[in-house]
């Protein structure tokens, strides 16, 4: 019982350590980019660093994922899988690696743990015992990969709404007769503040561009590395522009105006489907009081009638 006990303790303690690492990264890297500015020094090379003094259960959680991942048992296409869906979330540093799948095998043991113990010191029955840790080893390997997935999907938001106004800025600097590599650079170092996640990207793309001899392979990478539609059309359009010799400002300023029309396209969309989604609510919370405020008189006057 002792050792089920120190199980769910470690179990809670590693859960709990893990969803605050990746809730607060973003606060934390926030929090250093503000100090950074205020430092007048490039706010993104700090991204790049290894966050220090991490929680000891982290730190523990890691070391097991490392092991996990040196020892060749997972296959070298699944570690590359991984290391991708990592990076299209946004979360870059190689840690990540090793606490994303520590916390799988963590998980995946401690959960039906803590849930035989539950049901031990509930005294459920024995379908529900034999069943509970079943169904706990699953929910404590798909979770991780909830988290990843939901923290994927506010990286992609945050980027789709930094891209039309990184074009906008991008055009400018064309305008001014920077190249392409300086347009780039300068547009990071500019919307840092308002979009740090596209700056980011932007930023490893010029870094890219400075050590590459392809380009377009840099470029075409940026679509690669973020998945996302709309730096693939931005990849693709510089691409032509540098190899053909067209206008890069008229193209940008018509991507720009594309991505932005797109985005108000996709809310009037969502503006439309509040009625049908309306509907439901209004069915079960509203429809009944109305019921109960026309037709309530009527029943008690004809219950009075019927006890007289």
């Amino acid at each position: 019982m002792m050792i089920l006990a120190g199980a769910t303790l470690f179990a809670v303690i590693a859960v709990m350590a893990c969803v605050t690492l990746i809730v607060g990264a973003r606060r934390d890297r926030r929090f250093r980019r503000r100090v950074i500015l205020a430092r007048g020094e490039t706010p993104f090379t700090e991204t790049e660093r290894r966050s220090q003094g991490a929680a000891l259960p982290v730190r523990m959680v890691g070391a097991i994922g490392r092991g996990i991942s040196r020892s060749g048992i997972l296959p070298a296409s699944t570690v590359a899988e991984l290391q991708l869906s990592l990076t299209r979330a946004g979360l870059r540093d190689g840690s990540w690696l090793s606490v994303f799948i520590g916390a799988k095998i963590v998980l995946l043991i401690a959960c039906p743990l803590a849930a035989l113990l539950v049901t031990r010191e509930l005294a459920m029955s024995s379908a529900i015992g034999r069943l509970a840790p079943f169904l706990a080893g699953i929910v404590g390997l798909l979770l991780p990969d909830k988290i990843l997935s939901t923290v994927r999907t506010r990286y992609r938001n945050a980027l789709e709404q930094g891209v039309p106004d990184a074009l906008d800025l991008m055009v400018i600097c064309t305008q001014a007769g920077l190249g392409l590599t300086a347009t780039m650079h300068r547009v990071a170092s500019e919307i840092g503040y308002a979009h740090p996640h596209v700056a980011r990207e932007l930023a490893e793309t010029v870094s890219e561009l400075q050590i590459a001899v392809d380009s377009a392979a840099a470029l075409v990478a940026l679509g690669t590395r973020t998945d996302l539609d709309g730096f693939k059309r931005v990849a693709r359009t510089l691409v032509q522009s540098t190899q053909y010799g067209t206008p890069l400002a008229e193209a940008l300023r018509s991507l720009a105006g594309e991505m932005r029309q797109e985005a108000l396209t996709r809310y009037e969309e969502k503006a439309a489907r509040l009625p049908v989604m309306l509907t439901i609510p209004m069915i079960i919370f509203i429809l009944p009081c109305v019921f109960i405020i026309v037709g309530g008189p009527a029943v008690l006057q004809i219950g009075k009638a019927f006890h007289h």
